[in-house]
């Protein structure tokens, strides 16, 4: 009999260890994978080349202004923390969130309102705000972006999934944005200037 109540509590013990196991598992998996639905839909999957004179300007970003005739107020101008853009004699525009043609036109008539006689600028994206590539990948980091970048060329860039790295979704934040959103990881999937991508660790 005593053989056979230590053999039930054993077989107690190792059930309700088990069961722990699993919850910490499940709970763990949950925590990496982040809150939230898992999207394969939306902006990020569009499918074709997105048009760059649709894009719009972030901290990080720089751009080359041209006045014609005027060199001493062309050149390379960073967007700032404050969002904004610095160019020589009108001071601040803003530039978050605006594209570069909106950005030059502005210039363009504050340089009109007693600055410039007939103003002519031109201006074109220089450099792009970096990606961030954080989690289960070979190299994470911050990395150069490219123009129509996606979330699997983005782990390539940093050498490649680690061997517990999960393939089928990533974690994806917006830059400006504090909270991350789960993603299918298809090859249709992209990433834009400033997103911070967090490859989580499979569990099972």
């Amino acid at each position: 009999m005593a053989t056979t109540l230590f053999l039930g509590l054993r077989t107690s013990m190792l059930i309700r260890s088990t069961v722990m196991t699993a919850l910490i598992i499940a709970v763990a998996a949950c925590a990496e994978k982040g809150s939230g639905p898992v999207l394969s839909t939306g902006d990020r999957y569009l499918s074709g080349s997105p048009a760059f004179d649709d894009y719009r300007l972030g901290v990080g970003d720089r751009i080359k202004v041209t006045v014609f005739n005027e060199p001493t107020l062309s050149g390379d101008f960073g967007v700032a923390a404050d969002g904004a853009i610095s160019l020589p004699l009108i001071g601040n525009l803003p530039a978050t969130g605006h594209t570069v043609a909106e950005v030059i036109a502005a210039a363009r008539a504050r340089y009109a309102d007693g600055y410039l006689r007939l103003p002519k600028l031109s201006g074109e994206v220089s450099t792009l705000r970096p990606l961030f590539i954080l989690g289960e990948v070979s190299s994470p980091g911050s990395y150069p972006y490219t123009f129509g970048l996606t979330a699997m060329n983005a782990i390539a860039t940093a050498r490649g999934f680690t061997p517990r790295a999960n393939h089928d979704i990533v974690r994806i934040r917006r830059q400006g944005e504090t909270e991350e959103v789960n993603y299918r990881l298809t090859p249709e999937l992209r990433v834009y200037p400033g997103d911070t991508v967090h490859v989580g660790e499979r569990y099972f």
